[in-house]
């Protein structure tokens, strides 16, 4: 099993118990966490930005936005990824598959999770592994 790195949605299922999909997520870290999960730059701001913007549904400041993601980090399951790829490099990312903006972070954190031999975990059912070069089934795990 790979460790898994969690998309910003996944993130906010697990983290905000008042969110849609938490059930759902919080189901799936029970079975998967002896894997261990990740992080990023990418993935923990965009939680931050997210959980704080005051259109969120329940927002809290970044200050403990922060402290919120910082204690599920301290579990002993989590390991933070650098992100040491570029979605410039034509030899990752297949630039000829991304059709809007919207692919482009989930395709970029595909890639990041295949060169850390790990998965990416989403709730997009839209990403297409075609997107980055050399990944399989066993890289995407949509929940």
């Amino acid at each position: 099993m790979r460790r898994a790195l969690l998309d910003v949605n996944v993130l906010l299922a697990l983290l905000d118990s008042d969110h849609v999909d938490h059930g759902r997520a919080r189901d799936w870290l029970h079975d998967e966490i002896a894997a261990g999960w990740a992080s990023c730059a990418i993935t923990e701001n965009g939680f931050v930005r997210i959980l704080s913007q005051p259109r969120y549904p329940s927002p809290v400041s970044p200050t403990e936005a922060i402290e919120l993601l910082s204690r599920a980090s301290d579990s002993g399951h989590h390991a933070f990824w650098p992100c040491d790829i570029s979605v410039l490099d034509a030899q990752v990312v297949d630039h000829s598959r991304l059709h809007g903006p919207r692919q482009v972070t989930d395709a970029y954190l595909l890639a990041l999770a295949a060169a850390h031999d790990g998965r990416f975990v989403t709730f997009d059912r839209s990403l297409s592994l075609s997107s980055v070069h050399g990944v399989t089934e066993d890289h995407l795990t949509v929940l």
